[in-house]
C-alpha cells in the first residue's frame, strides 16, 4: 500500500497567515509591551541620529581634505580634518555600540515580559481551549512569533527609522553640495522604486512557501521521532525516508534555491542602477570640475554620497519583509493572550473552608461553548461525605465530564455543583483544587525526579512522607529498585517508567496531597493485572474516609463502591450498589455481562 504524502501548502496545521500588512490595531496590541521602555528607545534614538549625522558628514570631511587640505597644499588643514573625521568616527562607533546593547536589552525585555504574560495566560485558560489548540500550535506562538517580534523591535525598528534618517540626511547634503548633480542622481530612483516592489512580490512567495516547507519538515520530523517504535515495528524506516527526501529536495531545497535567485539577482539590480548615477555623476560633475564650476571635492563626496544614498533603500526592502511576519505574529499572539478565560473565579468568590467532601449535583447540564449538543442533561446527584460512587456506561455517555465539573475544568450550563453546600461557583478555584486529586487514565510525570514527581501536589511535604505515600499504593519497592531510587529521573512524561510504574507514583502523588475528595479517572485501565492487583489492595486505605469518585471499565474497580451511577446518553439511567443494579436486570447488568470493557 502507498501512502499518500500531501504537499507543504495543504499540511500547514490551519493554513494560518504568514505575512500581513501593516495592521494598526495590531500596533497599538503589541504597544502595551513596549510602553514601559519608550525612554531607553527614546535614548537609542537620540544615539541612532548621531550616528546617522556622523556617516553622512564622512563625505563632506573628505571634500574638505582634499579642497582645502591636498589641493591647496596646507597640510596643517589635512591634518586637523583628518583627526576631525576620527573623532566623528569615534563618536559614530560609541553611539552605535550603545544603541545596539540599549535595543538589545529592551528587545530581551520585551521578550521576557510577553512569554510571561503568554504563559501566564494559558495556566488559566479552561480545558476547552486545548480541546480546540493542538500543543505544537501554542508552542509556536510562544516561541517563533514572540521571537519574530524581539527580532523586529530589536534590529529592525530603529533600523528603520535609521535607514529613512539616512535617506533623508543624503539627500539633503547632496542638495546642499550641487542641485544638478542631485536631480541626475534622483534620475533612477524610480526604477529603483520598480525593482524593489518587483523583488518584494517575487520574495514574498518565495518566503511563505520556504516556511510552509520548513513547517511541513519539522511537521514529519517530529511525527517520525514520536512514533519510532511504530515505525521500525512495521518496517517503514526505508519508505518514510524515501517519501522524506523527496519532498524535502522537492519542496524545501527548491524552494529555497528560488528564494536564493531572488534575492541573489535584487542586489545585483540596484548595484546597476548605482553604477548609472555614479557614471551620470562623473561624467556630468567631471565636466564642471574642468570648467571650474565645481571642485574635485565636490565631485567625489557627491560619488560617496550615491553609494550611501542606495544602501538603506536596499536595507528598507528586506525589512518590509520582517514588517509583515511581525504583523503576522503580533495578531497570533494578541488573538491568544485576548482569548477568553471561560472559567474564571468571581470578583466576589472567597476560599472555600476545609471540608468534609458531601457532594451534590444539582439538575446540572453542560455542553461545550462551541457546540449546543447537551453532554449532561438533568444530573440529579446526592453524595455523602466518605462515600465511593463510581460512574459506568459506554464511552462518550458523559462520565467524565461530571468529574470535570465536581473539579471546575468547566462550569455547568444549567443547575449548581455544590461541595458542602458551597456552590463551586462562588469559592475560588485553587481552594477547591487544593482540597482534592485527581489520577487520570494516562499519568503525566514531569521532567524530574521521582521525590519531586510525588511532591508535587504537596510541595511543604517531608521526605518520609513522600516514601509513606508511595508504601501506601505499592510504588515503593519498585522506586527502591531503580537506580538512583526516589532521585532517579524519569525525564518528560515519565518515558523511562512502565505505564503501571507511572500510575503508581500519580496514585502516591495524589495520596500525599491528601484529599477530602478524590477522583479515579479510568485510573487502572491502562495497567496490567499484576499492577491492578497492587493497586486493588491500596484502594481500601486509599479510599477509607474520603468522597471518591471512580471511572472505570473493569468490574474489579468498582463493585465495592457504595453506589454505582449508569450514565447513559448525558443522563442517570440507573443507580444502586453492585447487588442491587445486578438484581434489577438493567443497562448495568446488560454492561456487567460484557466485562466493561467498552
Amino acid at each position: 500500500m502507498t501512502t499518500k504524502i500531501i504537499p507543504p501548502a495543504f499540511i500547514t496545521q490551519s493554513e494560518e497567515q504568514l505575512d500581513k500588512g501593516y495592521d494598526p490595531k495590531v500596533a497599538r496590541g503589541l504597544l502595551r509591551f513596549v510602553k514601559p521602555y519608550v525612554g531607553q528607545m527614546l535614548l537609542a534614538l537620540f544615539f541612532m541620529i548621531l550616528v546617522t549625522a556622523a556617516s553622512v558628514s564622512g563625505p563632506y570631511f573628505v571634500k574638505l581634505a582634499i579642497d582645502d587640505g591636498i589641493v591647496a597644499g596646507n597640510f596643517t588643514a589635512l591634518r586637523n580634518i583628518a583627526l576631525a573625521y576620527l573623532l566623528v568616527a569615534t563618536v559614530q562607533l560609541l553611539t552605535n555600540y550603545f544603541r545596539v546593547l540599549i535595543m538589545s536589552r529592551v528587545g530581551q525585555h520585551v521578550l521576557y515580559d510577553v512569554r510571561t504574560a503568554m504563559f501566564g495566560h494559558l495556566q488559566k485558560l479552561s480545558l476547552s481551549f486545548y480541546n480546540r489548540y493542538s500543543v505544537g500550535r501554542v508552542i509556536t506562538r510562544v516561541i517563533n512569533d514572540v521571537g519574530t517580534l524581539r527580532e523586529f523591535i530589536t534590529w529592525a525598528t530603529l533600523a528603520i527609522i535609521r535607514d529613512i534618517l539616512g535617506i533623508v540626511g543624503t539627500i539633503l547634503a547632496m542638495l546642499a553640495l550641487n542641485l544638478r548633480l542631485s536631480l541626475l542622481t534622483l534620475a533612477v530612483l524610480p526604477f529603483m522604486v520598480l525593482a524593489t516592489i518587483l523583488f518584494r512580490r517575487a520574495a514574498r512567495r518565495n518566503y511563505r512557501k520556504v516556511r510552509a516547507a520548513i513547517s511541513w519538515t519539522n511537521s514529519v520530523l517530529a511525527e517520525n521521532v514520536n512514533g519510532v517504535r511504530v515505525v521500525q515495528a512495521f518496517s517503514r524506516q526505508a519508505h518514510n525516508f524515501r517519501n522524506f527526501k523527496e519532498y524535502v529536495n522537492r519542496y524545501f531545497l527548491e524552494t529555497g534555491l528560488d528564494a536564493a535567485r531572488t534575492a541573489s539577482l535584487f542586489t545585483p539590480v540596484v548595484d546597476v542602477l548605482g553604477a548609472i548615477a555614479t557614471a551620470l555623476v562623473v561624467y556630468i560633475g567631471g565636466t564642471a570640475v574642468l570648467g571650474a564650476t565645481i571642485t574635485a571635492g565636490d565631485l567625489i563626496a557627491f560619488v560617496l554620497y550615491i553609494d550611501r544614498f542606495f544602501e538603506p533603500i536596499r536595507d528598507l526592502s528586506r525589512r518590509f519583509d520582517t514588517l509583515q511576519s511581525t504583523m503576522a505574529g503580533g495578531e497570533r499572539i494578541l488573538s491568544l493572550l485576548d482569548t477568553p478565560i471561560e472559567v474564571q473565579d468571581a470578583p466576589s468568590a472567597c476560599d472555600l473552608p476545609p471540608i468534609q467532601g458531601g457532594v451534590h449535583f444539582e439538575e446540572v447540564s453542560f455542553h461545550y461553548s462551541d457546540d449546543p449538543t447537551l453532554v449532561l442533561n438533568g444530573i440529579d446527584l446526592k453524595v455523602e461525605a466518605g462515600q465511593t460512587v463510581a460512574f459506568v456506561g459506554e464511552t462518550g455517555a458523559g462520565k467524565t465530564t461530571i468529574v470535570k465539573l465536581l473539579a471546575r475544568f468547566h462550569d455547568p450550563t444549567a443547575g449548581r455543583v455544590l461541595v458542602d453546600g458551597h456552590d463551586l461557583r462562588e469559592v475560588t478555584q485553587a481552594s477547591l483544587r487544593r482540597q482534592m486529586g485527581i489520577v487520570l487514565q494516562d499519568p503525566f510525570l514531569f521532567n524530574g525526579t521521582v521525590m519531586e514527581n510525588i511532591l508535587f501536589g504537596r510541595l511543604d511535604a517531608t521526605e518520609a512522607d513522600v516514601i509513606a505515600a508511595a508504601e501506601a499504593v505499592g510504588a515503593h519497592s519498585f522506586i527502591q529498585n531503580l537506580r538512583d531510587g526516589y532521585q532517579t529521573l524519569v525525564q518528560e512524561g515519565g518515558v523511562l517508567l512502565s505505564v503501571g510504574q507511572r500510575q503508581l507514583i500519580s496514585f502516591a502523588r495524589a495520596l500525599l496531597a491528601d484529599p477530602r475528595i478524590l477522583i479515579l479517572d479510568e485510573a487502572t485501565s491502562s495497567v496490567d493485572t499484576q499492577t491492578e492487583q497492587v493497586i486493588q489492595r491500596a484502594l481500601t486505605r486509599l479510599l477509607k474516609g474520603r468522597t471518591s469518585f471512580v471511572i472505570a471499565h473493569r468490574l474489579s474497580t468498582i463493585t465495592g463502591a457504595d453506589r454505582i451511577v449508569v450514565i447513559e446518553g448525558g443522563r442517570i439511567a440507573e443507580q444502586g450498589t453492585h447487588a442491587e443494579l445486578l438484581e434489577r436486570r438493567g443497562l448495568y447488568y446488560e454492561l456487567y455481562k460484557t466485562g466493561f470493557q467498552d
